[in-house]
Formats: structure tokens, sequence, C-alpha cells
């Protein structure tokens, strides 16, 4: 007799505890029969969904594949020559296929346990010696979202850090040729916080009044490139701060804004190697003059040593976080886009000085060609000076050139009916040029005379002479640099990285591949829509469901992180109370532990954060609750909360928390983050919500890239739709639409195919399945481990939701182990340490995610319990906790070698802690790394380690 197999589906690869008999084992453990019996637990009645989710049935990743390169193949490619900020350019095959396609790379958590993200924060410390060179400003970033919102963080910084008793409280004034959606990004964020901004043409000077903030654009958006350093030292005689959007490429060959007398340098790195994705996601840069660095938004990696004294690399300043510095906080950055600031990192790297100044001279040169072969024909251009986009005057027939244009396969700018702008990339080719002239009714091309840049803005000093970009010239050296890198690093290739909040899951490959096909990658943000179709029918998919699955009425996801879609969301409350006559309401009630981007980003929207406690058992302290309501009725704006709770349970009373709420006259915003414990079972536009943000790299698979690109959906009822994210591209305030959050209208939409196909694959049935199986996970934990870390909070039944809270308070006080001792220790045992400290001192928060087998989560387990016994031979006296395995820890391969070994406890214990070891072990490349001295001693550029080590 011939017994079938039930076919494999892509859930059954997507959740790790698949087998009945593990889920069985499990289930056992916790002590419920069945899966179901467990969720009705769990999740309390009252916030249930009463039917299944309707999406389609769950694709087979044939399928999907099949049905993605339709969708491509609606997109219609074309010569990207649009410019406006994007640009289009060649991604090395070796760092696209080493870096952007591979999971060492793409599925790593933000280095904040810098031991063992020594590779990543190598590669983003080259990423700031980049932009610090280029700009010629000492200090950088490790990168911020887009250039829009990082001309606006630019312009909070300057409002902030600006003394002059006559200069701090005047006005914000922008250079007329930034680009239109920087422009309309910045006039939203004051709008909210209430500041004056002036837009003026710059070249005629400066204008009257008082002015705490300048912003130039360098080239302009037309174009145009002049010395600015007489309007600077004017404006800086003034006392006002002065702010450089500078396109990287351009500054190998112009006078960088370090050298003109600017006080802060934004811009994007996308046109280093990142391809267009519609929009991004795009690294962003930052850098700033001396004595700047600590108010600077964003993270810094600096250099620190370990317990050796070896130098090793770390996130300094790490106080200044906005988790911790909640509405305090003089930004909501959080995600930022790592993965793509290294990949423009390496792209410098690759290319060296020479390379990129090479890059440069050929894409000038051909905009000169042209600018020459269009002038004999009679065209005038708005600027003799430029560097790659010329703005050309067709007076009544700019869209007659945009349509012979594109009917050659062409895309080109158009700025009015008089005016058309092009812009010249490194992809550029003289085939390409001739075509342009043609369209404009000249040419063809040829190499042409003139239009050089006058010689007062051109570059004199060298940039990018640290050995990391003079080295690697050769493929070999250059792929065995980015292996190195990897290795130092822990990414989810490797193991198990279980951060509560944070849903470290499967991004599964065939979610991932689409995303760097040419139908997609290389398409810009600005591209007609008739060449866009199978973008917009993606997005729109996925739009749909996310609001299917959520229960709201619309969403957007032109939010490019879950920073921007909690802005996003606020500003949309704002909107509503203001249309209504309401704009008193400006209070919004944030528990005591909720994320801490929550106050960050009401602070940004205009309102004032009024904290409500937390009681004992985790919940939302009523009588404090009902207390802040009374006294705030009359101007309560909203509650901000956090469902699950962010100390990982579900509240029972979350409907009557959001039913007084309403009765107040204020609206509800769900944070979206834990959402992995709801899709499926349960619905916040449902049970109260008026609003939430999403995170796709946490619930929709979005890999993490250590530290972005992330995505922030907000989705939203029908009351809220009109004050969704506007499009900054378009007038800035376009009735019927809110506020802008990003530079482009679909926010990072290069990466939307990957949450598009994760809902396709799994379908409703899955994604609910997924939801069952990351609750079994987290309570499987809380139960093997309580008796060795108490579970702090639990919910009614005793159960947690898809994470929880290990209390390690009581062993600290009475052995003197830290739960950073125990986040360090696990590295010895191959694994990323649990969230640390969040939201409560002294704790460890685990979430297994669903995507974790059975024996990954036992090896964890077993960790774990040998990490207490370790702890109990403290508290025995066996070693001291100065000189225990822990406050050592972790243990490098040098240190367990050494032939001065002098520890009270053996090498084996320090190495091999668990048998398992010995076959698989990963050495951290530092030990122990003093934070202390890292923040003292703030370094932003250094040698590679590797130099260190030679």
């Amino acid at each position: 007799m011939t017994v079938h197999s039930s076919p494999t589906t892509f859930a059954d690869r997507h959740i790790g505890a698949r087998r009945q008999s593990d889920i069985d084992t499990m289930l056992k453990a916790v002590g419920y029969d069945t899966l179901d019996g467990l969720v009705d637990s769990a999740v309390p009645d009252s916030i249930r969904q009463d039917k299944p989710l309707t999406l389609e049935s769950a694709l087979s990743e044939v399928q999907v594949l099949a049905e993605l390169r339709k969708l491509a193949g609606k997109n219609k490619m074309a010569v990207q020559m649009i410019g406006q900020g994007y640009y289009d350019t060649v991604t090395p095959p070796v760092i696209r296929r080493n870096i952007f396609e591979a999971p060492a790379w793409y599925t790593a958590y933000t280095p904040y346990q810098p031991e063992i993200s020594q590779g990543r924060l190598e590669a983003l410390l080259n990423f700031q010696t980049m932009v610090q060179d280029l700009t010629a400003l000492p200090v950088a970033n490790a990168s911020l979202l887009d250039e829009a919102t990082a001309v606006a963080e630019a312009v909070l910084l300057m409002r902030r850090a600006n003394k002059s008793k006559t200069a701090k409280d005047g006005k914000t004034v922008l250079d007329a040729d930034l680009l239109p959606q920087t422009i309309a990004i910045v006039l939203g964020r004051a709008e909210a916080l209430g500041f004056e901004v002036e837009i003026a043409d710059l070249t005629a000077g400066l204008p009257d009044g008082d002015i705490n903030g300048l912003v130039l654009q360098q080239p302009g958006v037309s174009g145009r490139v002049w010395d600015q350093s007489a309007v600077i030292a004017e404006a800086k005689d003034r006392g006002a701060l002065v702010t450089v959007a500078a396109d990287l490429l351009a500054l190998t060959l112009i006078t960088p804004p370090g050298e003109q007398g600017a006080d802060i340098a934004v811009g994007s790195t996308q046109r280093f190697g990142v391809p267009l994705f519609f929009g991004g996601p795009h690294a962003a840069y930052m850098a700033v003059r001396q004595g700047m660095e600590r108010t600077l938004p964003g993270r810094i990696v600096g250099v620190s040593k370990d317990d050796a004294g070896v130098p090793a690399y770390r996130l300094a300043l790490q106080t200044r976080e906005q988790h911790i510095r909640r509405e305090k906080a003089t930004s909501n950055i959080c995600t930022a886009q790592a993965l793509l600031a290294i990949v423009s990192s390496f792209y410098a790297v690759y290319h060296g000085p020479d390379g990129l100044k090479a890059i440069a001279e050929t894409v000038h040169n051909n905009a000169r060609a042209l600018a020459s072969t269009l002038k004999v024909a009679g065209r005038e251009l708005v600027s003799d000076s430029f560097f790659d986009t010329l703005t050309v005057r067709v007076p009544g027939k700019a869209a007659k050139v945009i349509t012979a244009a594109e009917a050659r396969g062409i895309n080109l700018r158009l700025v009015d009916a008089d005016t058309v702008g092009v812009s010249v990339d490194e992809t550029t080719t003289p085939e390409v040029l001739s075509a342009v002239a043609v369209a404009f009714g000249a040419g063809p091309v040829a190499s042409g005379e003139g239009f050089e840049l006058p010689e007062s803005v051109l570059r004199t000093s060298s940039y990018l002479q640290h050995p990391v970009f003079n080295t690697h010239r050769s493929e070999t050296q250059l792929l065995r640099y980015i292996r190195r890198l990897s290795d130092r690093d822990l990414a989810l290739d490797r193991t198990m990285i279980p951060l509560g909040s944070c849903t470290m899951k499967l991004n599964a490959t065939a979610e991932m591949e689409a995303i760097s096909w040419p139908e997609f990658a290389s398409i810009h943000p600005f591209a007609p829509d008739s060449q866009t179709t199978g973008w917009r029918e993606l997005i729109a998919g996925l739009e749909a469901d996310l609001a299917e699955i959520t229960g709201y009425d619309q969403v957007s996801i032109q939010p490019n992180a879950g920073s921007q879609g909690e802005l996003a969301g606020l500003l949309a409350i704002r909107g509503y109370h203001h249309s209504r006559g309401e704009a008193q309401r400006n209070v919004c009630l944030i528990p005591a532990s909720a994320h801490g981007t929550n106050a960050a980003s009401a602070v940004l929207a205009g309102m004032k954060v009024v904290v409500v406690a937390t009681a004992a058992d985790g919940t939302i302290d009523h009588a404090d609750l009902e207390a802040k309501i009374e006294a705030h009725k009359d101007v309560l704006s909203a509650i901000m909360i956090t469902y699950p709770s962010t100390h990982g349970v579900y509240d029972s009373d979350v409907r009557e928390v959001c039913d007084a709420i309403h009765a107040a006259g204020g609206q509800v915003y769900v944070d979206g983050a834990n959402l992995n414990a709801l899709v499926g079972l349960a619905q916040p536009g449902k049970f109260g919500g008026d609003v939430s943000h999403l995170n796709l790299h946490k619930t929709f698979c979005i890999p993490h890239g250590g530290g972005g690109p992330g995505v922030g959906p907000v989705a939203a009822k029908a009351h809220l739709a009109p004050f969704m994210p506007g499009d900054a591209n378009k007038a800035a305030h376009e009735a019927g639409h809110g506020v802008a959050i990003s530079a482009s209208r679909f926010g990072s939409a290069g990466v939307l195919p990957i949450s598009w196909a994760y809902v396709k694959l799994m379908g409703g049935q899955g994604l609910t399945e997924a939801t069952k199986s990351a609750l079994l996970a987290a309570n499987y934990v809380a139960a093997r481990l309580d008796e060795h870390f108490p579970v702090l909070y639990t919910g009614e039944t005793g159960l947690v939701a898809h994470e929880c809270i290990l209390d390690l308070r009581e062993l600290t006080a009475r052995t003197g182990v830290t739960a950073e001792d125990v986040a360090k220790r696990l590295i010895d045992f191959g694994f990323h340490a649990p969230t640390l400290s969040f939201p409560v001192a002294g704790t460890l928060m685990v979430e297994p995610t669903e995507s974790e087998d059975l024996a990954e989560i036992d090896r964890f387990i077993e960790a774990m319990i040998t990490i207490r016994k370790e702890i109990d031979q403290v508290a025995a006296g066996d070693f001291t906790v100065e000189k225990s395995p822990l406050r050592n820890a972790p243990h490098t391969a040098a240190a367990v070698v050494s032939s001065d070994w002098d520890r009270t406890y053996p090498r084996e214990q320090a190495a091999f802690p668990v048998a398992s070891l010995r076959q698989d072990k990963y050495f951290p490349p530092v030990g122990r790394i003093d934070g202390a001295a890292g923040d003292r001693n703030l370094v932003c550029s250094c040698p590679p380690l590797s130099e260190f080590e030679n």
C-alpha cells in the first residue's frame, strides 16, 4: 500500500516547531493539551476577532515568485534622468551578492551588543569616515533615514544648539533651490512644532530678520553649483547656524561644506551603489563640526577597548538613544538604514578616492557635453555652473520634450511648463546623451568644451586617504575583507536572537529574492505612473492585506521606520483634532512602560507628554489613568499604548482603557510593535484603536539589516484617513492629505516585496498559526526557566504573550551577578542576548518567535540553566563575582589559549560550558568592552582592527 504524504507548505518552513511531537512536548511543559486551549486561555475573549482573516489562500514559493514576476513585468524600465536627489548607480556585484544578498549581513540586529558586532561596526565606522572626509566635518553618525528627513533633523538640531540671544528663537531659512520633497518635510515638521520657516533665493543674499538656522543645497535641485562661503559667513555673523545638503559624489570635485564654514552637512548616500528602489531604502548621512557631537541624532560608532586592552568598536553615547531619553529626546530616530550605509561604505572601499573622482569627472564631463550641445542649439540653461544636472528653459515646450524623451526610453524631470531637468549619473552612455539631445531638438552630442566648474568652488583638499579605502583593489581582497568582517558577527543565519520586542524571525530567501530584480530596483520614485503599474499594484495589495489583518480602514506604507509610523499616526490625530476646532487637545498620555520612541514621537508631533503609572502587575495603573484623564480631559489628544503590553502580557482591560479615552474626547494610538502576538487572533482596529503603526521589519519579515531598513506603515480608522501621510513631491498641504513623513510617496518601497511575499506565502491560516506558535514558544521558555529566573509578569491566567521578562534583580542583590553579566556570558554559548534592562532595569526580555525550532529553543534554555548554575557557584563562594566566568565573559580564543591563564575556573568552563559547543564554537573577536571609556573618549574614525592586530 502506498502512503501519500501531504505536501510541505511554506508555513511548515517558516514555523520552527511544526512537528506534532515537538508541539506536544512544549504544551506539556506549559500545562495544556492543545495549542488552541493555550491560546484561548492566554488571549482575552474581549479582544478576540470573531472571524478568520479573509486573505487569499496561501501560495507556494514558486507561485509567489511567478506572481512577483508578473508584477515586475508591469513596471516599465527606462533610463532614469529625473534626478531630484535620486540617481541610477552600479552596485558592484561583489557587494550585491556578498553583502546586500548575504544573510550574514542582512539578518543581523542593531549592534547594541558590540562584542558580537565588530564586523558591522567596522563597516559603519568606514561609512562615518567616508562622510567625514568628503564633507570635511569631523563627526558623522552611522546613517539616518533619507535626505529630506535628515534635513529636518538638522533643522531641529540647529534650533536646539543655537545659543545666540538674538538668533536662537529666529526663523529657519531654506534655500529655494532645495529639493522640493525636503522643503515639504521641513514645513510639515515646523507646522507641528510651531516655528517659522522662510524659503528664499539665497544667491540674492539673506532675508531680513532674526535667523536661527540656514539650509543650503549643493548642488541645488536646479543643478546650480556656486560658492556659498560668503552667504555662510554672513549667516554666522548674524548668529545663525548653517546646514548644507550636499551630494557626496560632487564633493570629490567641489569645496566641501566644512571648508566653506558650515556647521552641519546632510544628504543621501544612495548614489554610492544603492539602487533607486522606487524611493528607498537609502541611507542618509549627517556630519557636524566639533562640539555638536553630543546633540547629533542617530548613532555614532566609536572606539573603546576590551578587558584585555584591545581596541574595540561600540556604539558611543548610547545614553542618547531615544528609548532612554523618552519625552526629553531631541529626535525619535531609532531604526537607521544600516544595511544600506554598509553597502555605500563598501562602494567607497571598492572604488577608493581615485575611482570615486574618476566617476565624478565622467559624470560631470558628460553633463558638460550635453550642455554644450544644447547651447549650440539655442537652448537656455538656468545655470552655467553645474555638476551633473542641467535645468533647461524650453518656453511652452517642456511637456513635448518630456514626451519625446520618454518615447526614447528616457525619463527627464518636468519642472514646469517651460522648464526641463536632466540629471546625468554613472550609468549614462554617449548614446543616451545623444537621445536626450534629440528630444530637445538638438544633437547629436559631441565632446564639448566649456562649462568648467569655477575655480572658487573646486576642491583642493584630499579625502579617503585611510588605508581601508586604498587597499582592497582586487575583488579577491575585497571578498576576503567582507568575509572577515562578517565572521566577527553573530546574526540570525548562525543563531537564535531572542530579543524581546524586536521579533527576529525568519527572513525567507524566497521573500528576499525579488527586491534586487531590476524591474523593481531600478525604478525612480518620481517616474510616471504609466511606468509603475506593477509597483503600485503590489503596494495597494499589501496595504489592503495589512488593513484586513489589523482591522483598520486604511493603511499608508510611506513611513520608512517604526518611529516615523508613530509620528505619522500622531500627526493624523493632531490633524483630526484641529479639523474639529479642538486645537487645544495636545496632551498625550503614555504609560511608564511604553517604548521610548512613543514619547519622543509625541514631542515631535507637538504634543505634551503625561506619563501614566504602571501597577505592580505590569498593567496600567487605573487609578492614575483616571486621575490623568480627569486632569486633562479638556486638552486630551491621545493615549499611546502597546498591545500586548511592553511587559509581554495581554492586559484584559484594554477595551476599558480605550473607552475611557474616547469618552474624554481623545484618540487611541495602539503601538504595533507587538503585533506578532495578535495577527489572526485580534485586530487593534476592532478592539478600540483609532490608529497604529506596524513594524514590517518585525512582524512581517523584512530583515533588520544590522539596524535598518525598517518600514513602519500607519493604519487608521476612516475618520483619520484624510490626515494620513501626504506626498512630499506635491503640494506640502494638499487638500485631503496629511503631512508628508518621508521624501518619497511610498517610503522604503524597495523592501515591500518581502512583506508582500510573506503574507501571500502564509495566507490567513498560516499567519494565524504563526501567531499561535509564537505564543507557544514564549510560554514554553517561560515555563522552563521560571524556577531559574522568575518570570516577572504574566496575565490573569498565568501566561505570557509572545515574550517574557526574566527577573534577575533578586539574584543580583544576592550575588552581584547582573543582567549584563548574563547577556555577555550568553555570547560564550553562541547566542545574542535577549533585550537587556528594558522595560524593567535588571531584567532580560526574551522573544523566541515562531521561527525557532524546539532544538534551538532548548539550546537556549540549556544555556540559561547552565548560567544559573554558575550564579549559584558565586552564591556558594566557589569564586567571587569579579573572578567568575560571568563577569569575565565573553571569552575570546586568545584569552582561552593564553599561557598565563590565572582564572579561578578552568578553560573548559570558559570556552565549552556545554558539550555541544565543542563542535560549532563561535569565539568573539574581542572581550567585554569598556563602555564608559568609550563615552569619555569619543572617537569617530580609526584604523580597522586588523591594523591593531598586525
